[in-house]
């Protein structure tokens, strides 16, 4: 259900004002002055901004209500006022792309997002056509930036399908996605044999599988990559609940668990951008804050490393 335009103006006011308080309000103002870390694609060597918005899970059920409208709508009308670009979404995200596409084009930053979809369980050629087609109608049409062959579905009939979109200029990038560590094995084969721009992994500072299994291989192949689940669906704050930042966190500008997470994935070289997922106003801000300021060297990724494979699982 959407709700309509007034109560989410209304709400969305009064909701925005009190999410951005105090601190996060300062947070936010200190971000407006401070450009965000940028990556070169390595295909093309475009350069867009390393921190993204993931929509799994935190998109697919939302604005049930109308301050949940008015919480996603300030998600996305933030990410671009503080220099995001790169929105990851797909068909099978439930209402996502939907939802996104009529708050880009309402709140006007529509022209300014990078859009990233998927075709998802398509068994063929014309489900997968059709899946794009829809994407396009809801998102923007002619503005995909990426699309990626989802969890590795059906590659070898989809990447022909998407090399022939991307060269009717209909999308820009060609991708492929997995967040199933036990299809690594053929994801370096996809990776050693196929033209790709993009692979999107499951990577996270303790989940580091993908940064000694496959990075290597994308680096080779002049493939960007893209980190899904950074914060290993929300697995490390509940390892590190309870406990404080360390005060050496400073050193690398982090000001809270979560961009102590992200720095630690951006701070790698083969590292293009991260999709932290939210539809919250506050923790999109946190989430932004990682892409400014100082990055660990190759010591302090170590300790960071050390300190969350040190706590209890």
């Amino acid at each position: 259900m959407r709700y309509s335009r007034r109560e989410v103006i209304r709400l969305g006011v009064t909701t925005g004002a009190a999410l951005l308080v105090g601190r996060d309000a300062r947070a936010a103002s200190s971000l407006l002055q401070q450009s965000q870390l940028m990556r070169a694609i390595p295909s093309t060597g475009e350069r867009i901004p390393a921190v993204g918005l993931g929509t799994a899970n935190t998109f697919m059920d939302a604005a049930r209500t109308p301050a949940q409208d008015a919480a996603i709508r300030e998600v996305v009308r933030r990410f671009t006022e503080l220099g995001g670009r790169v929105i990851d979404t797909c068909p099978c995200y439930g209402q996502s792309e939907r939802v996104l596409g009529e708050l880009a084009r309402d709140i006007g930053n529509v022209n300014q997002i990078l859009w990233v979809t998927k075709i998802s369980g398509a068994n063929g050629r014309e489900q997968g056509l059709a899946q794009m087609a829809r994407s396009e109608e809801r998102l923007a049409p002619g503005k995909i930036f990426l699309n990626q062959v989802h969890n590795l579905g059906n590659w070898q009939v989809q990447f022909p399908l998407l090399r022939e979109l991307k060269q009717a200029g209909r999308i820009r990038y060609v991708g492929i996605t997995t967040t199933s560590e036990n299809r690594y094995d053929e994801v370096a084969q996809i990776l050693r044999t196929q033209q790709l721009d993009f692979v999107q992994l499951d990577y996270a500072i303790d989940n580091r599988q993908a940064e000694e299994q496959l990075f290597p291989i994308a680096h080779d192949r002049g493939i960007a990559t893209i980190a899904a689940l950074p914060f290993g669906r929300a697995r490390l704050f509940r390892r590190v609940a309870g406990r404080q930042l360390p005060e050496w966190a400073r050193e690398i500008d982090a000001q809270s668990w979560a961009q102590f997470f992200l720095k630690y994935l951006l701070s790698h070289p083969d590292m293009t951008v991260v999709i932290p997922g939210t539809s919250n106003p506050d923790n999109l801000v946190d989430n932004m804050g990682a892409g400014v300021g100082r990055f660990p060297d190759t010591a302090m990724r170590r300790r960071m490393a050390q300190l969350i494979d040190d706590l209890p699982t």
